[in-house]
């Protein structure tokens, strides 16, 4: 009786290189090293917008005094020197007042009918239809071209200018609003609906919430184009009703060749816009989605 012995051969199990873990290498501890100063405060956003402003007020200076025609071009301290006699006298402020007041009009007026286009839309297929019909139509006619028709129409006064920014805060919200929605996905709406949520329940508890981030952007854009809108209608129109705002504030000195207050009125403009942006629409950005963890 023979007895025949098979080798058996162990097969290895194969294994990717970059995952062989190297014994010989000794452990290495890294020391997480403390931030220096500059790298500490290159950290806040803030800072790094001061500084550029802070560089682009010390070229704007230069330029003035390399210049030396406060008629063409003051410099930065010139117009400086006019922004703070104009608030100390309270016209600047006075118009400033005339200005946003008119603009949140306006505004609102365009947020309420953006709100109201963008919930037929996405309530059906006819008045997604309809939306994209009147957006295409429009979105594209700048609001100030319809200034004259304005004047005819609603006549000389707020009620004109208030048209014209109507317009150009309507599509932009209602475009940014409506393309938030349709990338709701598909899950959150069947989500609302098995709860019995339809039309504007639908809208205001699903719908906003996750769209937040494109609304939140269509409200930026709206603003952008409601401001300049407002300081363009008021350099023709701005006075027609007894009150004159930036916009006519620019114009006046303008034509009284006041260079140094035009500037202080571009600078005020240019300061609402700086306030607006950084402290109350990101704000809300913070507090929203910053906060619900939507965008880093």
């Amino acid at each position: 009786m023979t007895t025949s012995t098979t080798a058996t051969t162990s097969i290895e199990p194969f294994v990717r290189p970059e995952f062989v873990l190297d014994t010989q290498r000794p452990e290495t501890t890294e020391v997480l090293r403390p931030l220096t100063v500059f790298e500490s405060l290159y950290r806040l956003g803030w800072l790094r917008k001061a500084v550029i402003l802070a560089v682009l007020a010390v070229i704007w200076e230069i330029y003035g005094r390399w210049l030396n025609n406060p008629l063409l071009f003051p410099s930065f301290s010139e117009t400086v020197r006019a922004f703070g006699e104009g608030i100390a006298s309270g016209v600047l402020l006075e118009r400033a007042a005339v200005s946003l007041q008119t603009l949140l009009i306006g505004y609102g007026l365009g947020i309420a009918l953006a709100a109201l286009l963008t919930t037929v839309a996405i309530s059906s297929r006819m008045g997604t239809d309809l939306l994209e019909t009147l957006t295409s139509m429009f979105n594209p006619l700048p609001a100030i071209a319809l200034l004259p028709l304005a004047l005819i129409w609603f006549g000389l006064g707020t009620g004109s200018i208030i048209f014209v920014l109507v317009h150009s805060v309507l599509w932009a919200v209602a475009l940014n609003t409506h393309g938030g929605f349709r990338s709701v996905s598909s899950t959150l709406r069947m989500v609302g609906q098995n709860y019995g949520l339809r039309g504007f329940s639908l809208v205001g508890s699903i719908l906003i919430p996750a769209a937040f981030p494109s609304i939140l952007t269509g409200l930026k854009v709206g603003w952008a184009f409601a401001w300049r809108t407002l300081i363009a209608a008021e350099l023709v129109f701005g006075v027609s009703s007894g009150k004159g705002g930036l916009g006519w504030y620019i114009f006046e000195n303008r034509n009284q060749l006041e260079t140094a207050n035009v500037f202080a009125g571009l600078f005020f403009v240019i300061i609402i816009g700086l306030v607006v942006e950084n402290f109350v629409f990101a704000t809300i950005e913070k507090r929203t989605i910053h906060r619900w963890g939507m965008q880093h």
